[in-house]
C-alpha cells in the first residue's frame, strides 16, 4: 500500500477521531466576547510559576525556556498591551526576558538544559540546538515591537547559526530536543523547530534576514525545510506556512495553495480544530504507529474534541498567511475561540497527546498555556473582542 493511500485510510478509519466537517458550512460571524483581562492574569499567573518551578530550574539561576510555556506566552502576552492599556510590560515578561538575555551572554559558561551524561545520548547537542533557536525567536520577537534588533538579539543569532548543521541527512536543521513527546519534542519535532528559526529570522526587525553574513546558511535552512516538507505532519507545516508568512521563498504558490485547502477541509463541524488529527507524519508506519494515532503511550485513548492550540495556531497563522478576514472557515475558528475560553480562569482547553494529564494540577495545564497563548494570539490578530 502507497503512502499516500495509507495516509487518506488513516485519516478516514481513525476511530472517528476528530471527524472534519463535510461540505461547505454556513457562513458565521463572530459574536459574543472573550475576556483578555482574564487571559492576560491566567498567562501572567502560568509563567509566573513555571519561573519558580524548581523542575524548570538550570545552571547559575536560571530557568528552561519551554515550548508550552515560556515561549508562547513571550509571543502572545506583549498582544495585549494595547488592548488592556498598559504601558509596560508584566514583571513576568520582564523576567522571561532578563532570563533569556542572561544566558545568551553565558552562552560559553552556562551548561545545557539537558546533558549526555545525565540525560542520555545526544541530549547535550538537542538541548544546545533547542534553546538556541528558542532564544533568537523570543529576543527576535521582543525586537520587532520596536523595530530595533539588539546586540544580545544578534548574539542569539550568531549562537544558533553556530549549531546549524551543515552536512548529513538533516543538513540545514538544528538537533532537536527528544523524549517522545508529541508534538513538541518528538521524533519530527525537529522540523517543526527548523520553522521556528525561520519564524526567528523573518520576524527580526532591522532586515535582519537580508544581512549578507547570513545568507549561506539561510540558504540551507530553506532548502532543509523544503525536503522534508511532504513528510510533516500537517500541524508541523502549518508552522511553516507561519514562517513562510515572514520569511519568503519557503512555499511556492502551489504548496501553499494546498496547504491551506488540506487545513481548511480538516477543520472540524464546531468550527475547530483537532490537534490529535494533525500531529502523525508520515516517515513510514508500523502498527505501532497507526496506533499512536488514536492512543496515548499510557494506553488511554487521544481526546477527540476541538481544542485551543491547534484551533488558535491554525487561525493565527492563516491570518498572518493573508487569508481574508470574510473567509467562512477564518470566521468559524474565531467564533470557537471567542466561545470556549474559560472566562473565569481565562484560559482555553487543549489536551496531551502522550498521556492523560490531570487538568487542575500545574503540570497538567501545560497544554493549556501553548493554547491560551496562540488563541490570544489569533483573536488580537483579528482585533476582536
Amino acid at each position: 500500500m502507497s503512502v499516500a493511500k495509507v495516509r487518506t485510510w488513516a485519516m478516514v478509519t481513525c476511530f472517528g477521531v476528530c471527524l472534519v466537517a463535510a461540505g461547505a458550512p454556513p457562513k458565521t460571524e463572530p459574536s459574543g466576547s472573550w475576556n483578555p483581562k482574564a487571559a492576560a492574569a491566567y498567562l501572567d499567573q502560568r509563567e509566573g510559576w513555571w519561573m519558580a518551578w524548581p523542575g524548570a530550574a538550570r545552571a547559575q539561576g536560571t530557568f528552561c525556556v519551554s515550548c508550552h510555556t515560556a515561549v508562547p506566552y513571550a509571543l502572545a502576552r506583549p498582544t495585549l498591551h494595547k488592548m488592556l492599556l498598559e504601558n509596560d510590560p508584566s514583571a513576568n515578561e520582564r523576567g522571561l526576558l532578563e532570563d533569556v538575555t542572561k544566558r545568551v551572554r553565558l552562552w560559553k559558561d552556562v551548561g545545557p538544559y539537558y546533558s549526555d551524561e545525565a540525560n542520555g545520548v545526544h541530549k547535550t547537542a538537542e538541548s544546545r540546538g533547542t534553546e538556541a533557536i528558542l532564544n533568537a525567536l523570543i529576543l527576535a520577537s521582543h525586537d520587532a515591537q520596536d523595530g530595533r534588533l539588539s546586540p544580545d538579539t544578534r548574539t542569539a543569532f550568531e549562537n544558533m547559526w553556530a549549531l546549524q548543521q551543515s552536512t548529513g541527512d538533516n543538513k540545514g536543521a538544528w538537533w532537536w530536543l527528544q523524549f517522545n513527546n508529541e508534538p513538541f519534542e518528538a521524533s519530527d519535532s525537529q522540523y517543526y523547530g527548523a520553522a521556528l528559526a525561520a519564524v526567528a529570522v523573518g520576524s527580526a526587525p532591522e532586515n535582519y534576514r537580508s544581512t549578507p553574513e547570513i545568507q549561506n546558511n539561510l540558504e540551507l535552512l530553506r532548502e532543509y525545510l523544503k525536503r522534508e516538507y511532504a513528510a510533516q505532519s500537517t500541524i508541523n507545516r502549518v508552522v511553516l506556512l507561519w514562517a513562510s508568512a515572514k520569511l519568503p521563498g519557503l512555499l511556492d504558490s502551489e504548496q501553499r495553495k494546498s496547504l491551506i485547502d488540506e487545513v481548511l477541509n480538516q477543520q472540524r463541524a464546531d468550527g475547530g480544530w483537532c490537534l490529535a488529527s494533525l500531529a502523525w507524519s508520515w516517515r513510514g508506519w508500523s502498527t505501532r504507529s497507526l496506533v499512536k494515532m488514536w492512543m496515548r503511550s499510557d494506553v488511554t485513548p487521544l481526546n477527540a474534541k476541538s481544542d485551543g492550540y491547534a484551533t488558535g495556531l491554525i487561525t493565527f497563522t492563516l491570518q498572518q498567511a493573508g487569508l481574508p478576514r470574510e473567509d467562512v472557515h477564518l470566521q468559524r475558528g474565531l467564533v470557537w475561540l471567542m466561545r470556549n475560553q474559560n472566562q473565569t480562569e481565562g484560559h482555553w482547553p487543549a489536551y496531551s497527546l502522550n498521556h492523560r494529564s490531570e487538568p487542575s494540577s500545574y503540570t497538567g495545564r501545560f497544554m493549556d498555556d501553548v493554547a491560551t497563548a496562540y488563541a490570544v494570539l489569533a483573536l488580537t490578530e483579528s482585533n476582536l473582542r
